[in-house]
């Protein structure tokens, strides 16, 4: 009998890619596509999938609100995360399979490998047991990225947040300087600012994200404004309004 399997994927490139790997693997059939969470809830519900290829950063519901709001018999789930180090911790602690973006068909293969010898029943209450724990361990607790994955010129690749020195936004694009390089990537400032550990990074203007190690001088301006120099030579305007925000911990010690 054939293992039932759902794709839940924002990115219709990325499900492409799972359905090419997926081609010589003749005992999985897929039933499905999704291409956001609220499409992937109905589609369990409906599908019944044995599996669920399940990716976690998704606009407005994300793969581990589609899993808290899944209701047994649950179907076996493999996150598809590009996620921090926090989150695949998580993971193998409560023994949840998941499969780290961006991976090659020797990785993915391996993954079903895993599927075929870890599969069990629907409705296998240490499956659920597992999930609620790691729903309610990455839920509760702050989660920070600790790379970025960037995709240029066919090549997918991740940036250390810590190499990151300033971030400069455009419209929905983010142009991360990183090290002497800059790498573009497509989002939104706010969005990538949620995912940066407070700490460390600081919104300075309207468009721009500075990391606090990489500022290298504050120098007072004027109408109460600064202008930052950075130790990669670029200067970068402290606006009034984020400076009403507050200088962070770090700055005041």
């Amino acid at each position: 009998m054939s293992i039932k399997l759902l794709l839940v994927d924002d990115e219709r490139p990325a499900r492409r890619k799972m359905l090419r790997y997926l081609e010589a693997a003749t005992d999985f059939e897929v039933v499905g596509e999704a291409d956001d969470g609220v499409q992937a809830i109905a589609a369990v519900e409906r599908l019944r999938p044995d599996v669920v290829f399940l990716d976690v950063q998704m606009p407005k519901v994300d793969g581990f609100q589609v899993a808290s709001s899944l209701k047994p018999p649950l179907p076996n789930i493999v996150f598809l995360t590009a996620h921090d180090q926090f989150a695949l911790k998580a993971f193998e602690v409560h023994a949840v399979d998941y499969l780290l973006k961006p991976y090659d068909e020797d990785r993915f293969r391996k993954m079903l490998d895993r599927v075929r010898g870890r599969r069990q029943p629907q409705g296998d209450h240490a499956l659920v047991e597992r999930l609620q724990r790691l729903l309610a361990e990455v839920q509760s607790t702050p989660r920070y990225a600790d790379r970025v994955l960037v995709t240029e010129n066919e090549r997918a690749y991740f940036v250390p947040v810590a190499q990151i020195d300033w971030v400069e936004g455009a419209r929905n694009y983010v142009m991360l300087h990183a090290s002497g390089k800059t790498h573009t990537l497509r989002g939104t400032l706010d969005g990538l600012l949620k995912k940066l550990d407070p700490a460390s990074f600081v919104r300075v203007n309207r468009s721009t994200i500075v990391r606090l190690d990489s500022i290298r001088e504050l120098q007072p301006w004027f109408h109460g404004e600064y202008k930052i120099a950075m130790k990669d030579g670029a200067t970068i305007t402290w606006s009034r309004r984020y400076v009403a925000n507050g200088f962070p911990d770090r700055i005041l010690r």
